[in-house]
Parts: C-alpha cells; structure tokens; sequence
C-alpha cells in the first residue's frame, strides 16, 4: 500500500516538509509506501470551469502545463493521500488550493473511499481556519478522513524549527499511526467491500 504526501510549501525543504516527513518515516514503520511530491514555486493555474476535463472524458486538467497533472498520475496509484500546507493570512497556500480543486474536479469520483488527511504548518495563528478550509474538500468527496490526538497541526517560522513543537511532532505521527491502521483494516482480507452509494441527486435552489 502506498499513500502520497503532498508538500503544498513553497518552500522545498521548509517546516511542512519536516512535518510531513516525520508521518512518512512512521508510515513506512507500518511497511507502507510513501512519496512526497513537491507543489513547488512555479506558477500555476487556477480552475477556470471549462469543463473540458468532463465532456472530453479526459480523466485530468485540460491544462497540462504545471503540478496539476503530475500529482493526478500520482493519485491514481496511491492507496490514500496527506496533505500539508503552510499558513498565509489564515488560509492555506493558494497555489495549492487552485491545484487541489483542478485535481478533484477532474478525478474526483475515482477517489471516493480512499482516506486523506491533511497538515496545517503555521508561525503561529490561524492554523485551525487553514486546516478547516482544507478538510472541506474532501467531506464531498465521500474520502474517509483520519484524524489525529489532535487538530493536524503543528508551529514553526524558520526550516526545522517545526520538530522543536513536540506535541506537533506527535501529532503526525499519531496520524500516521491511524493512517496505516485504517489502511489495513480496508485491505485486510484483499476483498475492498465499501458502501453502495445511491446516485446523484442535484438539486439546484434558481430553477
């Protein structure tokens, strides 16, 4: 089983690296794979609700000229999914919300069932409104979300600082920790018996 981080800093090597390589190391302690993809800090683009990716059936972003598609073929292998993104003005990176929302909007009904988390680095306020906007996304997505001993977050300014926040440190580990037990517990006899869902029923309130 493999499950893919996303570094959604900008800053290669920052604090959410470090959080989210100490949830990787514990997850490879329960034998599971792990791959930190880098958002990285060229452009990219937001949705601009062609609906291309729908009515050509192309199953990705029809735009293919940054991260979007990269972590779409990535997806598409991994047993579940981490997210971590540094803190500005109170909200997580925008760079890797426009990403996230071209991702799912794609690709969204294959992911249905595969658990996701998602980390909230911050200097210091505004950590819970960043992380709460994140977990919105996926409560449509019918993705199981793991949770921790407490909210995914932990505090750090300057590279590294982040592993001097103990109660953050094992906060990601104690995800990673629930992480691979949830994991196991779906894939544990190979038969993935999830719940039957009913269709669709949109119902628009302008008629």
């Amino acid at each position: 089983m493999k499950v893919l981080l996303i570094n959604g800093s900008a800053r290669r090597e920052g604090n959410t690296f470090t959080a989210l390589s100490e949830i990787a190391r514990q997850l490879q302690k329960h034998g599971l794979e792990t791959e930190i993809v880098q958002l990285g800090n060229k452009p990219v683009r937001g949705c601009i609700a062609c609906g291309q990716c729908m009515e050509r059936g192309l199953g990705r972003c029809a735009f293919d000229d940054d991260a979007c598609n990269r972590i779409v073929e990535k997806l598409e292998d991994a047993d579940a999914l981490i997210v971590g993104s540094p803190v500005y003005y109170g909200q997580p990176n925008g760079a890797l919300l426009a990403v996230l929302q071209r991702v799912f909007f794609a690709t969204g009904n294959k992911h249905q069932n595969k658990p996701v988390a998602n980390v909230a680095i911050c200097r210091r306020g505004g950590a819970t409104a960043a992380f709460q906007t994140m977990n919105i996304m996926y409560q449509m997505l019918n993705m199981p979300m793991v949770t921790s001993q407490y909210w995914n977050i932990a505090y750090g300014r300057e590279p590294g600082e982040v592993t001097q926040d103990a109660e953050g440190m094992q906060t990601m580990r104690t995800l990673a920790d629930n992480m691979a037990w949830l994991l196991k517990k779906i894939h544990a006899d190979g038969n993935l018996d999830y719940p039957e869902r009913e269709e669709w029923q949109p119902t628009h309130f302008i008629r």
